[in-house]
């Protein structure tokens, strides 16, 4: 019987800590949201440059034959 009151009371505590960390986290602001565009912004213009990098290497290998 105390193995299962501890259990209850581990499951209860644990679960008041993790209500408090999802209840403490803040909202995301206007700066935050713009930041993460501009990373993904930045991260699509590498992609399609490293894209063009790859038709130049291609169309140099071409010219060398």
């Amino acid at each position: 019987m105390l193995k299962f009151v501890r259990s209850v009371a581990t499951v209860f505590v644990l679960g008041l800590f993790v209500a408090g960390v999802v209840g403490c986290q803040k909202k995301e602001g206007p700066a935050e949201r713009a930041g993460k565009a501009m990373d993904k912004a930045a991260e699509k213009a590498g992609q399609e440059i490293g894209k063009v990098g790859d038709k130049l290497k291609d169309a140099a290998k071409d010219l060398k034959k």
